[in-house]
């Protein structure tokens, strides 16, 4: 089989969704991310399905890879990585609330939230979101299509504006990937240090 021609249409519309991203949002989010590491505050993230396996490797991207030789790290936690927790939530509770419950004995005002949902509206993202937002906890929603329920109640946005979760998906990845390196440039300048990558020979 021939899959040339959509190979190139599917990059072609991902080429389209990056073109279309709002960079003002985008950085205004990451900056609202570099706030929470100058305060020591603890960042929150969360979601279903491929969004949890964003969610999983922003923990590990932001923890160690941002800040490697630097003495003052990243607070990233993410919800989902703890199975058997969300396993006893959902059988004894629902799964509706394996996200809010687990905040609910840890998240703090000062802490900053990012929740992830292709569609914005997965309930247990939404309730997180909810929850958070009472207690006044600023939020980041990642999200694609309309956003969804957690855009409009989020403070900060990494969105990306177009009606397909695999393209979504991808481009939140790219967010984590984007954010990660410009950051560790960064704070490795900002304390005297050249930012060089370390991996295995």
């Amino acid at each position: 089989m021939d899959f040339i021609n959509e190979i190139n249409e599917y990059y072609e519309r991902e080429k389209k969704a990056i073109d279309s991203l709002n960079r003002e949002e985008l950085n205004d989010a990451m900056n609202a991310l570099l706030a929470a590491y100058e305060r020591g505050a603890t960042v929150y993230v969360f979601g279903n399905g491929g969004s949890s396996a964003t969610a999983s490797h922003m923990v590990c991207d932001f923890n160690k890879g941002t800040c490697y030789d630097l003495e003052k790290k990243f607070k990233f936690v993410c919800l989902n990585d703890n199975l058997p927790i969300l396993m006893a939530i959902a059988n004894d509770d629902s799964f509706e609330n394996v996200f809010v419950y687990q905040l609910k004995a840890r998240l703090k005002k000062d802490d900053l939230i990012l929740a992830i949902s292709g569609s914005g509206n997965s309930h247990n993202v939404v309730k997180a979101v909810e929850y958070a937002k009472s207690i006044g906890t600023e939020i980041i929603a990642m999200t694609g299509y309309s956003g969804g329920k957690i855009r409009k109640m989020a403070d900060h946005f990494l969105h990306v504006p177009v009606d397909d979760m695999q393209i979504t998906e991808d481009l939140h990845m790219g967010f984590d990937h984007m954010i990660m390196q410009i950051f560790w440039k960064y704070l490795a300048a900002k304390n005297g240090k050249e930012a060089i990558y370390k991996i295995n020979q």
